[in-house]
């Protein structure tokens, strides 16, 4: 089942990818190609990804890890959905995003 993804969170993305593409030209599509495979895989499987440690509200909440770059994809698994909260820096405003879940 493919993933929902919050605005904010493709906000987040185009964000990074315009970063990465200022550092070296074709990086930022880089970036945008291993968050899409990585969303397909969430898509495939939600369930084989870590929960977040950091969280422990009342949502089932789980983190993809990009394996080039450092970010995160923050997802939540609900009953028939998996929804993609945000695509986050791994070492920055650590639970920015909680009131996405609501």
């Amino acid at each position: 089942m493919k993933p929902t993804i919050l605005r904010e969170a493709e906000l987040e993305s185009a964000e990074a990818a315009g970063w990465y593409d200022d550092q070296r030209d074709g990086l930022g599509d880089e970036f945008l190609s291993e968050v899409a495979e990585a969303i397909a895989r969430i898509g495939s499987d939600p369930q084989s990804f870590s929960r977040l440690e950091s969280y422990a509200g009342p949502y089932e909440v789980r983190r993809c890890v990009l394996d080039r770059f450092p970010y995160l994809i923050v997802f939540a698994c609900r009953p028939g959905a998996t929804l993609v909260v945000a695509i986050t820096h791994a070492r920055r405003r650590p639970l920015y995003w909680l009131e996405r879940l609501e």
